[in-house]
C-alpha cells in the first residue's frame, strides 16, 4: 500500500511556507476590503442589482485577462510578474482608501476600484497558481494546492467578522486601509524568494503565439476541457450565496455588518474543513464523486439560506457551501495542474480561471438581476436547482481522475545539421517521416496514429496527415507543417515523457531494417526572374 503524505507535507519547502504564511495577511486584507465594499455599496445605494455587482467586478477581470497573465506567466519571470501585481493592488487600495476616507466614493467609483483590484489579480493569479509546482515536488503538488485554498479560507472564516468590526466601528475606509497594509508582507517573501529561473536556448514566443499555443493545448486536451465546462458551471450556479449575502444579512435576518462578516466567516470555516477533508474524501471516492457532493452540499446550503430567518441557522448551512467551494475548486485546479507539462501550466490555468470566474461574474450579474425582480429568496432557490443541474452534468462529462503522467521534457530531440544555412524565422517548416507497417498492424496504426495527430496539433502542429503509397502499400508517410524552423524546435522540445508512449508504439510497429525516415524540407514558391531581386532582398531581411 502506497504511503499516505501527510497534508502538511508541502511546508517542509521552506520557499512554499514563507510565501503561503505572507499570503495569509495578504488575503486577510482582501477580505477585509471585501466586506467594506459590500457593506459600503449597500450604504450609498438602494439598488440590488449594484450590490451584486461588486463581487462580478472583481471576477470580470479575471475572465478578461487571465489568458494574457497566463502567457506572461509562461514566458516571463514569475515572481517578477507577481511583485508587480501586488504592487499595483498596493497602489490602487491606497487610493481607493483615501476616496473613501474624504467622502468622494460613489457607486460607480467603487466598483471601477475593486475592477482595478481584479486586474492585479488577475495578473498575479496565473503565476502564483504555476509557481506552486515550481515550489513543491510532483508527488505532493495536490496537498499544496489544497493548502492554498486552506490558506484563503482560514482568512475567510476571520477576516470577514474582523472586517464586519472594523466597518461598524470605524467605517469602510478603514477597512480598505487594512487591506493596503496587508500587500507589504507578500510583497516583502516575493523579494527574498530566489527562483531558479530555466534558460531557453529559443527567443520567447510573441504574445499573440503563446495565447494561441496555451488555446491549441487546452483545446486539444480533452481532461482540461472537462474540467473547464464544470468549472464554468460551479462558479455560475455557487456565486448566488457569495454575490447575495448582503442582502441576506441585510434582508432575510435583519442583521447588519457584523451579520455579514459572521456569516463570510462561517463560509470560511466550512472551507477549512473542506480542505483538511480533501485528500481523505480522494482516497475513497472518485474525483466525480467529490465534485458532485460539493454541488449538492451548494444546493443544500443555498436552499436553506433562502428559507431561514435565522442568523445561526444560515451560518451553519453556509459551513457546508464553504466546504463544498474549496473541495471543488481545489480539485478543478489540481487536476489541470497534474495534466499540464510546465511550459504551458500558467496558459492552462489561466483559461481555468477564466472560465470558472466568468461563470462567476455571469452568475453574479444573473442572481443580482433575479433578486432584483423576484427577491433574494426565489433568486437562492433558483441557484440550488441550477446547482442540482451541474452535478447530473457529471453524467456526461466526467471530472478525471489524478493521472500520475510523467510531464517532464522527454529531451530525445536534437537539432539536425543543416545543408542549408537556414535563420530561426525560415519557413515554411514541411516534415515527413516514412513508416513501413505489415498488413496485419494497420489497425493498431491507424489508432497510434489518431493520438499521434492529438500530440502534434496540440504542440503547434499544423496541416497534420497520413498518406498511403500506392505503389507500395507497406509505405505509410505522416506529414505536418510549422511556420519557421524554431517553431519546428520548439515543437519538438516540448515532447514529454508521458508523449514518449506513442512514439515507442510507432516505432515497434516499423518494420523497415532502419528507423523511421525523417524528411525535413523548407516549402518554396516557384519566382519568376524578374522577381528574384526583391526575394533576395525579403530573405536578407529575414
Amino acid at each position: 500500500m502506497p504511503h499516505r503524505l501527510s497534508p502538511l507535507a508541502p511546508f517542509k519547502h521552506d520557499t512554499f511556507r514563507v510565501i503561503w504564511v505572507a499570503s495569509l495577511a495578504s488575503n486577510f486584507g482582501g477580505l477585509i476590503q471585501a466586506v467594506g465594499a459590500a457593506w459600503m455599496m449597500t450604504s450609498i445605494t438602494d439598488s440590488v442589482n449594484m450590490v451584486a455587482l461588486v463581487q462580478a467586478s472583481t471576477s470580470l477581470p479575471i475572465m478578461l485577462f487571465s489568458l494574457i497573465s497566463g502567457a506572461l506567466a509562461d514566458n516571463f519571470d514569475r515572481r517578477r510578474i507577481m511583485l508587480i501585481g501586488q504592487c499595483f493592488m498596493l497602489g490602487v487600495s491606497a487610493l481607493l482608501t483615501l476616496c473613501a476616507y474624504f467622502g468622494f466614493i460613489t457607486p460607480w467609483l467603487l466598483l471601477l476600484f475593486t475592477f482595478l483590484i481584479g486586474c492585479g489579480t488577475a495578473l498575479n493569479n496565473p503565476s502564483w497558481q504555476a509557481s506552486v509546482g515550481d515550489m513543491v515536488p510532483r508527488d505532493v503538488l495536490p496537498a499544496a494546492v489544497a493548502l492554498n485554498s486552506m490558506g484563503f479560507n482560514i482568512t475567510r472564516s476571520v477576516g470577514p467578522a474582523i472586517g464586519g468590526v472594523i466597518v461598524a466601528a470605524a467605517g469602510a475606509a478603514a477597512a480598505f486601509a487594512a487591506n493596503t497594509l496587508s500587500y507589504f508582507a507578500i510583497i516583502y517573501a516575493l523579494l527574498r524568494w530566489r527562483r531558479e529561473e530555466t534558460l531557453s536556448t529559443l527567443p520567447r514566443e510573441s504574445m499573440g503565439r503563446a495565447i494561441s499555443a496555451g488555446l491549441r493545448y487546452v483545446a486539444m486536451s480533452p481532461n482540461i476541457g472537462k474540467v473547464l465546462v464544470r468549472g464554468f458551471f460551479f462558479g455560475l450556479s455557487a456565486s448566488a450565496i457569495l454575490a447575495l449575502l448582503p442582502l441576506v444579512a441585510r434582508d432575510l435576518v435583519a442583521g447588519g455588518p457584523l451579520t455579514y462578516g459572521i456569516m463570510l466567516g462561517a463560509f470560511g470555516l466550512g472551507a477549512i474543513g473542506g480542505a483538511l477533508l480533501s485528500a481523505r474524501l480522494r482516497e475513497h471516492l472518485s474525483s466525480e464523486w467529490v465534485v458532485r457532493i460539493a454541488f449538492a452540499g451548494f444546493a443544500l446550503s443555498s436552499l436553506v439560506t433562502a428559507l431561514s430567518p435565522y442568523g445561526w441557522l444560515t451560518s451553519l448551512a453556509l459551513l457546508l457551501s464553504g466546504a463544498g467551494w474549496v473541495l471543488a475548486l481545489s480539485l478543478f485546479n489540481t487536476t489541470v495542474q497534474l495534466s499540464t507539462p510546465r511550459w504551458v501550466v500558467g496558459r492552462a490555468l489561466s483559461l481555468y480561471q477564466t472560465t470558472t470566474f466568468g461563470g462567476i461574474a455571469a452568475g453574479s450579474w444573473m442572481w443580482g438581476q433575479a433578486a432584483e425582480n423576484y427577491g433574494p429568496a426565489n433568486a437562492l432557490i433558483a441557484s440550488a436547482c441550477l446547482m442540482v443541474v451541474g452535478a447530473a452534468i457529471g453524467l456526461r462529462l466526467p471530472l478525471p481522475e489524478f493521472q500520475s503522467l510523467n510531464l517532464d521534457p522527454l529531451n530525445r530531440f536534437s537539432e539536425p545539421l543543416l545543408k542549408l544555412d537556414l535563420k530561426p524565422r525560415s519557413g515554411p517548416i514541411v516534415v515527413m517521416i516514412d513508416y513501413e507497417i505489415a498488413d496485419d498492424d494497420v489497425p493498431e496504426f491507424l489508432t497510434a496514429m489518431a493520438e499521434r495527430r492529438r500530440i502534434r496539433i496540440r504542440d503547434g502542429a499544423g496541416q497534420w496527415g497520413l498518406m498511403r503509397d500506392l505503389e507500395n502499400p507497406t509505405t505509410w508517410t505522416e506529414t505536418y507543417h510549422v511556420p519557421t524552423w524554431v517553431e519546428y524546435v520548439r515543437h519538438n522540445q516540448r515532447r514529454t515523457q508521458a508523449d514518449a508512449e506513442i512514439g515507442d508504439r510507432l516505432l515497434a510497429l516499423h518494420r523497415g531494417e532502419a528507423a523511421p525516415r525523417v524528411h525535413r524540407m523548407i516549402e518554396r514558391q516557384t519566382i519568376l526572374p524578374y522577381e528574384y531581386e526583391r526575394y533576395k532582398q525579403q530573405m536578407d531581411m529575414h
